[in-house]
């Protein structure tokens, strides 16, 4: 199992995973605004969530985004919107650390919604 280190400033907090890190920016009763910051070669599990869609802006880096089987290269400045029960994935092809804001909307936004699928079950990035 993966270890992770929670640091705190201020308002802010930041885990450190094995992928890289996410730091909580902002969040209220129905949105949460996270900074992924995903290390070349990596990806983030598929997931997919029943009570929220997620927004995602590319701040620097190339992100490769699997969202329903359908495969998308971003680079700096695009996004992409990832709809409630949507299975999807996110995944950094490039040489440079991909930076991303992710942008969290519904009516429940706990860990316990995040439904990951079984063929990631070896990533342990929870």
């Amino acid at each position: 199992m993966e270890t992770v280190e929670t640091i705190e400033t201020g308002n802010e907090h930041t885990q450190n995973r094995y992928w890289g890190r996410v730091t909580v920016i902002d969040e209220g009763e129905r949105y949460k605004i996270n900074r992924i910051e995903l290390k070349p070669g990596h990806h983030i599990s598929t997931q997919m969530h029943y009570h929220r869609s997620e927004h995602w802006v590319v701040v620097s880096g190339t992100a490769k985004v699997i969202c329903d089987r359908q495969e998308t290269i971003l680079m700096q400045k695009q996004s992409t919107y990832v709809p409630m029960n949507t299975p999807h994935r996110v995944e950094n092809p490039g040489v440079i650390p991909l930076v991303m804001i992710e942008i969290q909307n519904g009516e429940y936004l706990g860990e316990d919604d995040i439904i990951r699928f079984p063929h990631d079950a070896d990533d342990e990035d929870q």
